[in-house]
């Protein structure tokens, strides 16, 4: 009879003190999903793509550290990469995050990889920083009001073009007939162009557009522009341009080209002026965006933002070389000059 008391005993204060774990004890939260959806904008080594400053997918996690979000702790970033940048592979990158399941798809660069983003899904939140109109690309249906799956931020690249040929005809007045490197495997240019024209035509500046697919048509592209006696270039935003900005600048300089472009890493390499947005003013917003998302916000109701710092940096030492002396109106509104 003792032992039975003892046995009835023994149960109860088994029960009674595994009974609250059972009950308190929940399984840990999932960690959200954020795939980071880029070209070659974003990733690779970093003294072949940016120089010295940090890559977009460092400034992008720093961002969201400081909204309390650590990769690894309470959200988990699938990053990848690619250094090839073409639709098919960037497409295929898409389809390879979906599979895996993300809540989110981050996306940086240029507009070709955001139209792969929403054309891989339309129910997972996509939220972009790139290049180009949204609304002429039919991933929103206004800025204001996205109204689908896709928000974030964009810097229109019509002003921004339109910005960098008024600068490039102030630094060298004499420039009368000015290329276009155009990167084919990006979208949205027509308007771009159109916008160009209608600038260049009030500043008695001559046009000559000319598209690339491939670094191999550089070379030609260059002599192309010589023969119809090309003295400016302006080098539209694109991942290859990016990825190719050593050789793009080279064959700007030994054809004594003054260039501009929108991404600052082309001054790095010898191109004379770039003129864009500041990469971590875009990025920072662009995780502000994942930040309302996860607590609940839904892309169709979050305008699209602009960004509102925008950088100018002048290469000196290209300018010697081309033979150029930089009005002190450019020099005195230069964020970097490079010596």
């Amino acid at each position: 009879m003792r032992f039975a008391r003892l046995a009835v005993l023994a149960m109860f204060s088994l029960t009674f003190v595994t009974a609250p774990m059972g009950v308190d004890s929940q399984p840990m939260p999932k960690a959200p999903r954020i795939g980071y959806l880029c070209a070659i904008t974003c990733g690779g080594v970093r003294s072949r793509v940016i120089g010295a400053e940090p890559l977009p997918i460092e400034l992008f996690t720093q961002a969201l550290e400081t909204l309390g979000y650590t990769d690894g702790r309470n959200i988990k970033i699938e990053y990848l990469p690619t250094e090839q940048g073409g639709p098919e592979e960037v497409g295929r990158l898409a389809r390879e995050l979906i599979r895996r399941q993300v809540d989110l798809i981050f996306v940086s660069g240029e507009t070709a990889t955001a139209l792969a983003a929403r054309n891989a899904t339309s129910s997972i939140p996509i939220v972009i920083a790139v290049s180009g109109d949204p609304v002429a690309l039919g991933l929103v249906k206004s800025l204001a009001r996205p109204g689908g799956n896709v928000t974030g931020v964009t810097y229109l690249r019509d002003q921004l073009t339109t910005k960098g040929l008024e600068l490039l005809k102030e630094t060298a007045p004499k420039v009368s007939h000015v290329g276009v490197l155009i990167d084919a495997a990006e979208a949205g240019y027509t308007g771009t162009l159109e916008e160009l024209k209608a600038r260049a035509s009030s500043l008695g500046v001559v046009l000559r557009p000319i598209e690339t697919r491939a670094p191999t048509d550089f070379q030609d592209a260059f002599s192309a522009m010589a023969k119809d006696h090309v003295s400016g270039l302006i080098v539209l935003a694109g991942s290859n341009h990016l990825f190719h900005r050593s050789r793009i600048a080279y064959l700007a300089l030994t054809n004594r080209l003054a260039a501009i472009s929108s991404f600052r890493q082309f001054a790095d390499v010898g191109g004379l002026l770039t003129y864009g947005p500041n990469a971590r003013e875009i990025l920072t917003r662009a995780a502000g965006y994942v930040d309302r998302i996860l607590k609940g916000a839904k892309p169709a109701d979050l305008p699209i933002e602009q960004p509102t710092k925008f950088e100018l940096m002048v290469n000196l030492k290209t300018a010697k070389t081309l033979g150029l002396t930089i009005p002190p109106s450019v020099l005195a509104r230069a964020d970097e000059v490079i010596q």
